[in-house]
């Protein structure tokens, strides 16, 4: 078969951290013979390159090139390049991994859609990715339709025809950005771009021992000469106008005018700040025309006309205004309905952990934001309560083990609370989280889920935990089978977020409330009231233990008003003689593997009946007895010090 995919890994010094890479790459679902991967070790002086040397002799996918150190990762990918068979090439760092099927995943997509280039969903551990590009899957992706733009890594997979019919590779030697000029590239002469957004297809992970490359601090100087080099790179591939324009916010947004907002500008050194300052303003005089600044948000525009007019003092003022302002997501309601969760929350900013009060009356940011940094507060402030019908509100789920985000569909109203002299800006966000897909449509892996909520309102967009709500008020949730799994909303201790526990922490999942109080047994016929909800009548099976094992079918039925369910299901008398049956539940009993809960009722069957009993407590029995033994013992040793001893 010809090779689909060539997978191209530069390495330098990963240590353990290349294992995960490894690992991952070995997992693929595409055939073995369909893909194959290349590492090229840039002169790694640690144990990597007899690992590799290793691995190439025991799989025949793996190859393992060895060069002299470059310096960076560009002369590596383009050596990988050179020897990649396959007609497609995936670049992945030696400190992340893939997820399972991501080649298999983002090769067919693209085929299928003509994509030049592949762009997968990501995750970030402790790593930023794009979210807004992965909201949803855009099988015809361009910078102008859809914001590609945000991910300029290389982590992408690219057809290898493409790139040698523009004679595309990575600039070479120790610098940076030189991923954001490669891709870049990519993105404005491919014929087609494809974002994969239902699959995760790479992870990002930020190491222990924070060495990835781009988490070392940078010169300022070197820094933004390159950057210059992906600005050169629009400007030759685009006209003038507000497609460059916008391509060119990006680097202002994220590179100058991120790094000089809020908390991040703030915890630096004043001399490294000014340093950092002094290059930013001069690119963003030498390179952006007004367009560009234009664009952004209030508070971006501030920050970006202030670099602009060199005001420095006022720069650092209001960062540290911006320092202060949070996100606060209360929940106000956590309920199922016909298999769908159901969450209601009020989220709204704060200042100094309380909530920010706007002024009564907004007013339009027009015209050049003010070089004064307490008039640009008010300028900011003055004009988000004018954009608040605006205002976005949405919840995610992150998967705690993979940070994988996903949104769940939402709707939003908005109100305005007077406060004194001003006004309170609340949203309430209904969100239904359909608990059989909450993966963005696909099932959801067993694990823990965060909640949280992301709110964009003119100036700034935030994200926080959905929580905690207040103790006396807090809701209830009950846990749900759906999608052939256990799906449990809890509270997380001590903070009270909000989180989804997936075929974990069964004792959590209420079944000790499944008392003989609420078993009924009338002839054969058992019913009880448990306290799983289930959308609609749900096969199941009741393991009767004593002597013997029986398996007993019986059927989980939405109880009135969404309370749970109820188990039916009908004894088998004449098996059950003369002895006390303990119970378990086996809420999938099609799954390959039977998962017992144990229920906290026994049946005891006499003279031919059968009545509900409290289960007994093993435990509590092997409690008891050591008890009696401790007590005994000190008997015995009081006894025996009051009997003389021979010759005393």
């Amino acid at each position: 078969m010809p090779v689909k995919v060539s997978v191209v890994v530069p390495v330098y010094n990963p240590g353990v951290y290349i294992e995960d890479c490894i690992a991952s790459l070995k997992r693929q679902s595409l055939p073995p013979d369909e893909y194959e991967v290349i590492f090229v070790d840039d002169g790694s002086t640690d144990g990597t390159p007899g690992r590799l040397d290793e691995l190439a002799t025991e799989d025949p996918r793996m190859r393992v090139i060895h060069q002299e150190n470059s310096g960076w990762s560009g002369k590596p990918r383009n050596v990988g390049i050179a020897a990649a068979q396959g007609e497609f090439v995936m670049f992945v760092d030696n400190d992340d991994y893939l997820g399972d099927e991501a080649l298999e995943r983002m090769h067919d997509y693209g085929v299928a859609n003509g994509a030049d280039v592949i762009v997968g969903k990501m995750a970030g551990k402790g790593r930023g990715v794009p979210i807004e590009l992965f909201r949803r899957n855009r099988p015809h992706a361009s910078v102008e339709n859809a914001p590609l733009i945000d991910s300029l890594t290389p982590h992408k997979m690219i057809r290898r025809a493409f790139l040698d019919d523009i004679g595309l590779r990575f600039p070479e030697g120790r610098r940076r950005l030189e991923d954001h000029v490669f891709i870049a590239e990519a993105y404005l002469r491919a014929k087609n771009v494809s974002v994969l957004s239902d699959y995760v297809c790479y992870y990002h992970l930020s190491r222990d021992d924070a060495s990835n490359a781009g988490f070392q601090q940078f010169d300022p100087v070197g820094y933004f000469r390159n950057l210059r080099e992906a600005l050169d790179v629009v400007e030759k591939y685009t006209e003038p106008g507000e497609v460059r324009d916008r391509l060119f916010r990006r680097w202002l947004r994220v590179e100058m005018v991120e790094r000089m907002r809020g908390k991040r500008f703030s915890k630096y050194p004043d001399d490294y700040r000014r340093s950092l300052f002094a290059e930013i303003h001069a690119v963003a005089v030498e390179r952006f025309g007004p367009g560009v600044a234009a664009g952004l948000p209030p508070a971006q525009r501030v920050v970006a006309a202030l670099i602009a007019a060199n005001r420095y003092d006022d720069v650092v003022a209001f960062a540290e205004w911006e320092a202060g302002i949070g996100l606060k997501a209360v929940p106000e309601a956590v309920t199922w309905e016909d298999g769908t969760l159901r969450v209601g929350l009020r989220a709204e900013f704060t200042s100094g952990g309380e909530p920010l009060v706007f002024p009564a009356e907004g007013a339009p940011a027009t015209g050049e934001p003010p070089l004064d940094a307490a008039e640009a507060i008010a300028w900011v402030a003055a004009d988000s309560v004018t954009r608040f019908e605006k205002a976005s509100g949405d919840l995610m789920l992150r998967d705690r083990a993979s940070a994988a985000h996903h949104f769940q569909p939402v709707t939003v109203t908005r109100e305005t609370t007077p406060d004194g002299d001003g006004v309170r800006l609340v949203l309430r966000v209904t969100a239904s989280v359909p608990a059989a897909t909450l993966a963005g449509g696909a099932a959801p892996d067993a694990g823990l889920w965060d909640a949280l909520v992301r709110v964009r309102l003119g100036a700034w967009t935030k994200e926080c935990r959905l929580g905690p709500a207040p103790l006396d008020d807090r809701p209830a949730p009950q846990g749900a089978l759906a999608g052939g799994r256990t799906v449990l909303p809890y509270w997380t201790r001590p903070h009270g977020n909000l989180a989804l526990a997936v075929d974990r922490t069964p004792e959590r999942l209420g079944l000790d409330r499944v008392t003989p109080a609420v078993v009924t047994v009338t002839g054969g016929q058992l019913r009880a009231a448990v306290p799983l909800h289930v959308a609609d009548d749900t096969k199941v099976v009741l393991r009767l233990g004593s002597a013997t094992i029986l398996d007993v079918p019986a059927t989980l039925s939405p109880a009135a008003a969404g309370q749970g369910s109820v188990l039916d299901a009908e004894l088998p008398l004449a098996e059950l003689r003369g002895a006390t049956w303990r119970v378990a539940l086996n809420p999938f009993p099609d799954a390959g593997e039977p998962r017992h809960l144990v229920l906290p009722f026994a049946l005891r069957a006499r003279a031919g009946t059968v009545r509900a009993v409290r289960a007994p407590n093993p435990g509590g029995t092997r409690r008891l007895a050591r008890r009696v033994r401790r007590g005994l013992g000190k008997v015995l040793r009081a006894a025996k010090a009051r009997i003389p001893q021979r010759g005393k």
